[in-house]
């Protein structure tokens, strides 16, 4: 089986710190990732899991790796569709670089076996990735809830 790729890049006027710490930080994710927010220990090993704001897993899996400001990898797995869930595990890397002085590249890659779940994926992140560098940068989201 052929594995699926997304890729998207964005440059974020912030720090690597501050960007490490919106990625990891429930009260950041609510912000800019529609209410849902990530638990975990963000250490190599740790379990991971998103909720909706009603507290059901969307997501589940395991970190892979995780160096602070720089790189975090995450084992995937959609929960709430059966469709998606069948399709199995994915990796999600997130690239953290020091862009200048005072921005960062990030480069969000998710890989999976399953065609459904990357199409998916590829409807979301750039909702979410757009939503972080606003908030990041002006301190509010570009796009609301509905």
């Amino acid at each position: 089986m052929t594995s699926e790729t997304f890729v998207y890049v964005t440059y974020i006027r912030t720090t690597p710190e501050k960007l490490w710490a919106a990625l990891t930080t429930p009260e950041w994710q609510k912000q800019y990732w529609f209410a849902m927010h990530q638990e975990s220990g963000w250490t190599a090993g740790s379990a991971w899991k998103m909720l909706f704001s009603d507290g059901r897993v969307a997501d589940s899996g395991e970190v892979l790796e995780a160096e602070p400001g720089q790189r975090l990898v995450l084992k995937w797995r959609n929960e709430f569709r059966d469709d998606l869930k069948d399709e199995g595990w994915s990796r999600c890397t997130y690239d953290i670089e020091r862009h200048g002085n005072d921005a960062v590249k990030l480069t969000v890659t998710h890989v999976s076996e399953g065609r459904k779940f990357i199409e998916a994926v590829s409807g979301g992140w750039p909702k979410i990735l757009s939503n972080l560098k606003s908030l990041l940068e002006t301190g509010s989201v570009a796009i609301e809830m509905k």
